[in-house]
């Protein structure tokens, strides 16, 4: 079964730094797309960040020169590096993957919390 794995929420205060890491994990055969979503209290789930297979990246306006997404095909993971971070920058952080696997598609980790303090 597959499974996305994430860790490395918590609280930080404004300008802080905190880096989130996504690790896949079952019988996968290969992982195309991986990616950042947040969501905020009362918001809609927006995408944060995305990164190719081959390393292309795209970013919300929100944290461009702020976050850098990176992956480790390897080792079928993800990786957010978020810094200067922002109060508004708080919610739950969901990780995603396209995975190409017995059952493929797009699975989810559980989410993380990141918490900004002003």
């Amino acid at each position: 079964q597959v499974q996305l794995a994430e860790s490395g929420g918590g609280l930080v205060q404004t300008g802080g730094s905190l880096r989130l890491d996504c690790a896949a994990s079952g019988n996968i055969f290969t992982i195309n797309d991986m990616g950042w979503y947040r969501q905020a209290p009362g918001n809609a789930r927006e995408l944060v960040a995305i990164i190719s297979r081959g390393g292309n990246t795209n970013y919300a306006d929100s944290v461009k020169g702020r976050f850098t997404i990176s992956r480790d095909n390897a080792k079928n993971t993800v990786y957010l590096q978020m810094n200067n971070l922002k109060p508004e920058d708080t919610a739950v952080y969901y990780c995603y993957a396209y995975i190409m696997a017995k059952e493929s598609g797009t699975y989810w980790g559980q989410g993380t919390q990141v918490t900004v303090s002003s």
